[in-house]
């Protein structure tokens, strides 16, 4: 008879039911970004079990935080599959930081990354694992713009803004590629860890991130297939979700010279400059105003235009809500307050020292957009 000592130190096995075929490991990793997905998480485990017969594979979720419960219902799925795991990310927010995450959280040879909304067609994944396994790629991509692709139940507009993303991406990071913003690929393992630290990590074109990270090393392979129309869930296809692709094509273009927030952070404040004029003239001009009064609310009311469009698109990452918007909103009018005496006192003093007028002023101003910026970073829109 067994010491109860030593038997409370056994591990109890799982229920053989429960246990997957693991001796050699999983060979794919899917990884999978969620937001908000819930009613497709179910339908599409089972599709994934029906397409990947004879390989030994897991699925990894990343969850931004999902409020409709789609992480908990990954877990109860979980409980029943262990190929099934979930990582749940708390106060951030992004597809590609999500699909990075996920590949860095597996161990598998290869890896793909595809959408939760079942539009992406997963019965090619076994050709596109095949392309890569044999050799013949380093990266199998599944495109809508082959031969036999489709960008289905499309309506003209959204065609339209593919077809200008993918000229875009093509003349920008001179990736040459039928679909580019494809969502849905597969990669040899070695092949991310080669690009991984060169990502920037911005947007929702992950695919994008990688082959302009790669220096025109990578060998790409195609899988043409069917664009299917979505079932439930939302698209995050936005203005937003634009903005994130803009500045992920400056980054790629100029990152290594100067950071794409700060491109984003600089257009927002010339949009500022125009808000604010608008408001003088409004004020001054059409209304009789007193000009100092005029000038103070147009202060204000650029101020706040270039807070709440930096924390929407800018800082989307890290966006403020609720009362810390109103804190935030205090702490980069009080930084812009500093940055704007700055920006006065440099500009005054090399005039002063006889310097060009129109030279003194775009020191002045560029001073103090570093300055907004750069401690609006650590402060208003700390990590």
């Amino acid at each position: 008879m067994l010491n109860e000592d030593v038997m409370s130190d056994v591990p109890i096995a799982a229920p053989a039911a429960l246990r997957p075929d693991v001796t050699h490991g999983y060979e794919l990793t899917l990884v999978i970004p969620t937001f908000k997905e819930e009613p497709n998480i179910r339908p599409l485990v089972a599709k994934l079990d029906a397409a990947l017969k004879g390989v030994r594979w897991e699925v990894i979720f990343v969850d931004d935080d999902s409020s409709d419960g789609t992480a908990d219902t990954i877990r109860a799925v979980a409980q029943d599959d262990p190929r099934v795991r979930v990582l749940q990310r708390i106060g951030r927010r992004g597809l590609s930081s999500a699909c990075i995450e996920g590949v860095l959280a597996s161990s598998s040879e290869f890896v793909a990354v595809m959408d939760a909304d079942l539009q992406h067609d997963e019965a090619i994944l076994p050709a596109m694992l095949e392309q890569v396994r044999s050799g013949a790629a380093d990266i199998s991509v599944g495109t809508r713009y082959a031969g036999g692709g489709s960008v289905g139940e499309w309506d003209e507009s959204r065609a339209k803004m593919s077809r200008l993303a993918t000229w875009l991406s093509h003349k920008v990071t001179g990736v040459e590629l039928s679909d580019p913003m494809s969502g849905f690929f597969l990669l040899r393992r070695d092949a991310f860890n080669a690009v991984v630290r060169d990502l920037s990590g911005l947007g929702f074109k992950i695919l994008l991130d990688i082959l302009a990270s790669n220096k025109g090393t990578m060998r790409v392979g195609e899988q043409p297939y069917q664009f299917r129309f979505r079932v439930a869930g939302e698209s995050k296809l936005d203005t937003q979700a634009l903005w994130d692709f803009f500045l992920l094509l400056v980054d790629k273009r100029f990152g290594k010279y100067v950071p794409a927030r700060f491109v984003s952070f600089a257009m927002i404040g010339g949009a500022g400059v125009v808000v604010h004029f608008a408001v003088v003239t409004a004020l001054f001009q059409g209304m009789g105003r007193n000009f100092a009064l005029s000038q103070a609310i147009a202060t204000t009311v650029a101020m706040v235009f270039n807070y709440t469009l930096n924390n929407v698109l800018t800082y989307r990452d890290r966006r403020r809500k609720g009362w810390g918007w109103l804190v935030g909103l205090f702490t980069f009018v009080a930084i812009c307050s500093i940055g704007g005496a700055a920006n006065v006192g440099v500009a005054n003093y090399l005039f002063v020292q006889e310097t060009n007028w129109v030279l003194s002023a775009l020191a002045g101003i560029l001073l103090g957009a570093v300055w907004n910026y750069a401690v609006s970073s650590v402060y208003t829109w700390r990590k």
